[in-house]
């Protein structure tokens, strides 16, 4: 299991840290129609659960294309992003430093409530096999 090097609680964060209105999740299409089956999401990335790695890997709007270029490139199952409303995840959502990372990272350590996502949108690899995110202004 990777470990975050350090952790901030959501309402715990520094003056240099801004709260972003919402975070995301890339996760395959299945796993995410399981979830809303079940109520709860609990896939931390694309092959490790949340009883793996202890914690659901999201990043903020400026982090989603890097993620995806560093783990998602040539994943060949059909991506989505969920968009997540932190305000509504029942879980606690921390802002870890995670090495190479240029900002925390936002992570949700409990299972994600399948009403806290607030849109999904399809992702699509370009021919190179690459994603591109634009998040909505």
């Amino acid at each position: 299991m990777r470990q975050p090097k350090r952790s901030v609680a959501r309402g715990g964060l520094g003056s240099n840290f801004a709260l972003v209105n919402v975070i995301y999740h890339i996760a395959t299409r299945a796993n995410w129609e399981r979830a809303q089956l079940n109520g709860e999401y609990t896939v931390s990335t694309i092959d490790k659960t949340l009883a793996e790695e202890g914690f659901i890997h999201a990043s903020g709007p400026a982090q989603v294309n890097g993620t995806l270029h560093r783990y998602y490139r040539g994943v060949k199952d059909e991506l989505l992003i969920l968009v997540i409303d932190p305000g509504r995840v029942t879980a606690e959502i921390r802002y870890d430093e995670v090495p190479g990372a240029d900002a925390p990272l936002p992570h949700i350590y409990g299972p994600l409530n399948a009403d806290a996502v607030i849109a999904v949108r399809p992702l699509s690899a370009g021919p190179d096999g690459e994603f591109t995110f634009a998040p909505e202004q």
